[in-house]
């Protein structure tokens, strides 16, 4: 009679391990640029970056208009207007945006965290079971084993 084995705990634990290792590895394969534009998006998703835009026009559009005429690089009414206006736009756009793409994340995020924390658990469980069957299939064999010797 042949004695079919399954396959071990080790070795299914070794399997998640090489998985979670591959995991790993593609998440710090991020290039400079990748990294910089998560700075980025983290930094400039933040409401303390909406009074720095606000305070940069306000300056921008002040000099133009209000500094000596030779020291103005964008003299009024050229692209003052323009600048106002789509600053404007940038204004109340750009940061509400990423701070909501920050928001999003962040709940991402946290499902994803809870997903992971679930995987884990059922793999703890799927492990529990998996050696009450090998104990079960040992003991199995050994009854087996008896009955052949006694028949």
């Amino acid at each position: 009679m042949e004695e079919s084995i399954p396959v071990s705990l080790e070795e299914l634990k070794k399997k998640r391990k090489l998985i979670l290792k591959d995991t790993e590895d593609e998440q710090n394969k991020t290039s400079v640029l990748g990294n910089l534009a998560l700075w980025i998006t983290a930094h400039v998703g933040t409401m303390g970056f909406f009074p720095i835009i606000f305070v940069w026009t306000v300056i921008w559009l002040g000099w133009n208009v209000f500094a000596p005429k030779p020291v103005r690089f964008d003299p009024y009414p050229g692209f003052v207007l323009w600048l106002f206006i789509s600053n404007m736009i940038q204004l109340f756009l750009m940061p509400l945006i990423m701070l909501g793409q920050n928001i999003q994340s962040k709940y991402a995020d946290l499902r994803a965290e809870t997903d992971l924390k679930i995987n884990v658990q059922a793999a703890l469980e799927n492990e529990v079971i998996l050696l009450h069957l090998e104990n079960q299939n040992k003991i199995m064999m050994k009854m087996l084993n008896k009955l052949e010797k006694n028949l």
